[in-house]
């Protein structure tokens, strides 16, 4: 069912989305100051063009230099590539097939707004990752007396 679900999205709109994650890499690159953007870019690229059976989990140790180059992120390259992902949903959701396809264009657009200090991993790896760094991180948390 995976793979039915991959190649459906890939055909509906992975295809092109993760095309324009490489051209953004692509520009990251040449101006050598952003390199380590061309290279979550390109990560992105790979999650967008196949997405089904994975997840993305927030590391652990990336600290204040990914929140930094979050923001820095967001007003060079993220802000294109979220609306990208929202245009991409709303166009899915117009169908019926296409409305499950929609949602996950519309969780990739959160990640195309702050890539930097998370990892994409398969389902299965994620079992062994502690339920904190499992994205997206708003989950209640137990208090004790």
């Amino acid at each position: 069912m995976r793979t039915i679900g991959n190649v459906l999205w890939l055909l509906l709109a992975g295809w092109w989305l993760a095309l324009w994650y490489v051209v953004t890499g692509l520009l990251a690159c040449i101006l050598i100051v952003t390199i380590p953007f061309g290279i979550a870019a390109f990560r992105l690229a790979g999650y967008t063009l196949w997405p089904f059976g994975r997840t993305v989990v927030v590391a652990p140790d990336a600290g204040i230099p990914s929140v930094l180059g979050n923001v820095l992120w967001i007003v060079l390259f993220g802000w294109h590539l979220a609306l990208a992902h929202v245009a991409a949903g709303i166009l899915l959701c117009l169908t019926i097939i296409g409305i499950p396809f929609g949602i996950a264009a519309f969780k990739l657009s959160v990640l195309a707004m702050v890539p930097l200090g998370t990892r994409v991993v398969d389902i299965e790896q994620k079992r062994g990752i502690p339920q904190e760094a499992a994205w997206p991180v708003a989950r209640p948390t137990r208090m004790t007396p």
